[in-house]
């Protein structure tokens, strides 16, 4: 259609303005919200370039006029998909390298050129990095239009990736850098590269047919109910059936391949039909969020059925905006899979979407992006002249998503974290490990057993609880409640009993990854803690989510025990914040399903990965103590323990829920017995290769001490009490830390294979010694004091050696260190080799493995932690608090040589470094001496000390401030101590009548 001028942008500035408008190669949402601003700049008869690879139909459809040009050239790739619904994040960034980063230089030469070819007066970008860099060096000016960066998204990315492509995130955010200032569209993320920022409405096509036009052409009556199925245009390819719509339903499938058959109540869309038209013909929409559909449901208020993306952080943000205004209902992807959809479809027809936002984001953009072109300033007067961020990355998924964030955090999205209670205020409490007595009852709940032992946390969990009690079902934007409340609520019948169980984080004060290697550690349970609420009902009481009633009714079997678990803080964390199952799916046939089985029914789903943690502590009672489940079981869990900072958020939930679960069942299992089961969770089940420290800490560590533990497996050899002139923080890096990650698992293969070979050494040079020597002789020889005298029997001992800490450093240097190669490749170690002897890991043939770095570090952690743990019993001297922090020092080295650093961790130390070091005009001496990466390392958190003094916590506090200076991320200080689970035992509580 040929637009006419739109008077409310003429150009009576000047003539024609010339646009260049670059589209991320990312789905078709970003062209089509292009689609609107393009069109009401050219209708001012300004000329537009589109640079994009998106199908020309997307802007011909709309568009027809000489002042539009079409460039396809892709120079950015977005995310790659692995199917509809997932993103492979390594794909992603390996593209993203071969598309952007290794063909940078000619890009840039062409960009420019090209540029200055068509005179442009303006560069936007939607919202491809290198463009703004590009308009920079032609010197033109740019603005970028998005609700997302690149640097946010890829940044969860790199940390799959390990230290591979991290300089990625960088140079997007330098790219980003140049532009002029940022239109920032609803439901946007955190994009700290930019600090000039203008907030316009949504963008969305303008519908171009009614609902009576379009049903008319498509043969559909007024009386048949209309589900569009959209995916993002990408033929999923699934085997749609009839019977997975409700009698009186059709579906409108837009992306359908060519030759795929559909059942005659499916209707295939054209390759180029119109979605908004679509949209207004429709009572409801089934799919993903991505930016073009979330907008337009929104805009002409369509409920969203909608099914959650693994891997692309825009959507909780997406999702969030869609549900406060009620459009959205969320779909399981098993259900959407096999056809569960009527409870769903159902339930989105009872919806009132409610947004009255404004939609005329196209015009407003357009306007600005006019005015700009012309000269005209039009970033805010307040935040110009810091826009150029030279040190600027995102770090990790989890940023700004904890207290303490202070950049553009859209309200629906920061009131989340209060709502749920996930990090309830906590104030400074010496915990001396003394209970307070036994309270009868507390927030309208009678404590039948078990105490509070004055934990405000524990406290604000009940208060919690509480409320959940009085949650009503109706929602609006003014009163609006979180779904997850609300599906906590309807979870537990109020007048049975319910079991609370309690566990911590922990800090890594010595130890981290060895610990695998039979290490001792030094472990300190710290204040946040997760906390459990377990309830088991007659599976004819149990109320059922409505998807739960289904598909139980589809079973024909009548009542089945089933699992509920709601999960507070889901938003925060891009997971779904419910789950079920039947209790019988645990089990196949008469026995227990395989960890094997378990661990590929949990993987997937990634956004439901996370009951792995909870349902997983079922499988294993199942399987390693031979429990039986009769009846149903639901659980709540909330977790003041935030997730990717290396405290072990995920041992506290395995060790929580364990807990609540042993205590519903009467079952009394030892603290030590309890960490071993949930280590299984996590290595079997979950498919994290740890350690078993996080767990014991959790299950059996004590307020305000170190808990001593020898990893062979896991005896606690003492509880350190803390000198009281020593005081321990933690400081989170921002960077997401994941024990399932790429660098943890290949380091800790690594040590594996040092182990083997190092016992294939030791066997080689005990028979090599022994050579010669007749087997009459042999007896002799090895019992006579020349054997002890020539090692034999330590040869011995290494040849069977269990625990690679078990072979002391002198040792090591002396005849083994030689023998370990830097690397090798899977495939070289197999053919020598055979295995490595670890049953939580696999070798991949075709990869390098580093093996000397990982070897070298847990002989020596081992040693240093011994020595750590010495010296926190000297005397009271600078010496030995320096002594001390040497050893955090080298441990934190150590780290970086196997491959486990990050730059977050580095610049952390090195502030403590510069702190403790820097010369004051007073006599003033130091207050900090160590400070070292925790935990499984590559990001998380980063383990401090020094003095228990004032200035030392002024110390702590000035570091957080450089830190957030200079990356723009502002740490989480961890500090204080709390009981473990065994300490704190469980409550037994039931709602007072």
């Amino acid at each position: 259609m040929a637009l006419g001028k739109n008077p409310s942008i003429g150009n009576g500035h000047r003539g024609r303005l010339v646009f260049a408008y670059y589209i991320t190669g990312h789905g078709f949402g970003h062209a089509t919200r292009v689609v609107d601003v393009v069109r009401h700049l050219i209708a001012a008869d300004h000329e537009v370039h589109v640079v994009t690879g998106a199908p020309e139909f997307v802007f011909t459809t709309e568009i027809q006029s000489p002042n539009l040009h079409i460039r396809k050239v892709l120079l950015d790739c977005g995310a790659v998909q692995a199917d509809a619904l997932t993103v492979d994040r390594l794909a992603s960034l390996e593209k993203y390298h071969q598309t952007a980063v290794v063909p940078r230089t000619s890009i840039l030469a062409t960009e420019v050129e090209w540029l200055n070819s068509i005179k442009a007066d303006l560069v936007v970008s939607d919202v491809v990095p290198v463009a703004c860099r590009a308009a920079a060096d032609a010197g033109i000016r740019s603005v970028c239009v998005t609700n997302f960066s690149w640097d946010f998204i890829y940044a969860e990315y790199v940390m799959e990736a390990g230290h591979h492509h991290r300089s990625i995130v960088w140079q997007i955010a330098e790219d980003y850098s140049h532009c002029e200032f940022l239109l920032r569209l609803p439901g946007y993320c955190p994009m700290p590269a930019f600090r000039d920022v203008i907030d316009v409405p949504l963008v969305v096509r303008r519908l171009h047919k009614s609902r009576f036009e379009v049903r008319e052409e498509l043969g559909i009556g007024n009386d048949v109910k209309v589900v569009i199925f959209n995916f993002g245009g990408q033929p999923a390819g699934w085997n749609l059936k009839q019977e997975w719509l409700p009698a009186g339903w059709l579906c409108l499938v837009c992306g359908a391949s060519d030759n795929q058959e559909l059942p005659p109540n499916f209707i295939k869309l054209a390759k180029d039909m119109y979605t908004p038209d679509i949209i207004a013909a429709s009572d409801c929409m089934l799919g993903k969020i991505g930016y073009g559909t979330f907008s337009e449901a929104l805009a002409y208020k369509l409920p969203f059925v909608f099914v959650r993306r693994d891997y692309f952080n825009e959507e909780p943000f997406l999702r969030n905006m869609l549900e406060y205004y009620q459009g959205g209902v969320e779909m399981i992807r098993r259900d959407l899979l096999t056809g569960h959809w009527a409870p769903y479809l159902e339930r989105a027809l009872t919806l009132k979407p409610c947004y009255e936002g404004g939609t005329n984001g196209g015009e407003v953009t357009a306007h600005i992006l006019q005015d700009t072109a012309i000269g005209k300033k039009c970033a805010s007067d307040k935040l110009s002249g810091a826009r150029r961020l030279r040190d600027a990355i995102v770090l990790g998924y989890q940023l700004q998503r904890a207290p303490g964030r202070d950049l553009g955090v859209p309200d629906w999205y920061s009131l989340a974290e209060n709502e749920v209670g996930l990090r309830p205020a906590l104030t400074n409490i010496v915990m001396n490990g003394k209970a307070s007595l036994v309270e009868s009852c507390f927030e309208g709940f009678e404590i039948l057993h078990g105490e509070l032992h004055d934990l405000p946390d524990t406290m604000a969990f009940l208060r919690s609880l509480s409320a959940l009690y009085s949650v009503a079902e109706p929602r609006s934007p003014e009163k609006r409640q979180i779904r997850e409340r609300v599906a906590a609520a309807a979870l537990f019948d109020w007048e049975e009993e319910i079991y609370v169980a309690r566990a911590p984080g922990r800090l890594d004060v010595m130890g981290g990854i060895a610990d695998y290697s039979g290490s001792l550690v030094l472990q300190m349970p710290i204040r946040e803690a997760c906390h459990v609420a377990v309830q088991k009902n007659d599976p004819n009481k149990q109320k059922l989510w409505k998807h739960a009633q289904a598909r139980q009714r589809a079973k024909g079997q009548g009542p089945i025990p089933v699992l509920q678990i709601v999960s507070f803080g889901s938003e925060l964390s891009n997971r779904a914040p419910t789950f079920d199952m039947d209790l019988p799916d645990l089990m196949d046939g008469d026995q227990p399903l395989s960890y094997e089985n378990a661990y590929k029914y949990f993987a997937q789903d990634p956004c439901q990965k996370w009951a792995a943690y909870v349902a997983g502590t079922i499988l294993v009672l199942m399987s390693e103590l031979g429990v039986r489940f009769t009846e149903s079981i639901s659980i709540l869990v909330s977790s003041a323990v935030p997730e990717g900072k290396g405290v072990s958020s995920s041992a506290s939930v395995e060790v929580a829920t364990m807990s609540a679960i042993a205590a519903a069942h009467g079952l009394n299992i030892q603290p030590r017995d309890l960490a071993l089961l949930c280590q299984k969770v996590e290595n079997h089940i979950v498919g994290a290769p740890c350690g078993v420290m996080d767990q014991m800490t959790s299950a059996c560590g004590e307020a305000n001490k170190l808990l001593a533990m020898v990893c062979q497996p896991a005896e606690v050899k003492e509880l350190v009490t803390i000198p009281t002139h020593i005081r321990f923080w933690g400081l989170d890096s921002g960077i997401r830390h994941s024990v399932g990650g790429t660098d943890y698992g290949s380091v800790r293969i690594g040590a594996f294979m040092g182990r083997k070979i190092i016992k294939s050494a030791a066997d080689a040079l005990l028979s090599h010694s022994l050579a010669g020597i007749n087997s009459s002789q042999q007896s002799d020889v090895i019992n006579s004091d020349e054997f002890e005298e020539h090692g034999f029997d330590l040869l011995k001992k290494e040849a069977s050696l269990c625990y690679l800490c078990n072979l002391s450093t002198h040792r090591y240097e002396a005849v083994y260190a030689k023998k370990i190669p830097a690397d090798i490749t899977g495939e070289s170690f197999l053919k020598t080799y055979t295995d490595h002897d670890d049953t939580v890991t696999v070798i991949v043939p075709k990869r390098t493995y580093a093996v000397k770095a990982p070897t070298k570090h847990p002989i020596y952690e081992n040693f240093r932690v011994e020595a750590f743990k010495a010296l926190l019993t000297a005397a009271t001297t600078d010496e030995q608090l320096s002594a001390l922090g040497e050893l955090m020092y080298q441990c934190h080295y150590s780290y970086s040589d196997c491959g486990l650093g990050s730059n977050g961790t580095d610049r952390l130390v090195k502030l403590v470094q510069e702190v403790q070091h820097r010369k004051t005009s007073h006599d003033v001496s130091t207050s900090l001496f160590g400070a070292k990466i925790t935990g499984g390392g590559s990001g998380g958190s980063v383990c401090v000390m020094g003095r228990n003094c004032i200035r030392s916590n002024e110390e702590i506090l000035e570091i957080q401030q450089k830190y957030k200076g200079a990356t723009g991320y502002l740490p989480i200080i961890f500090e204080g101590s709390s009981p473990g689970a065994g300490k704190f035992g469980y409550l037994k509580i039931r709602r007072l009548t």
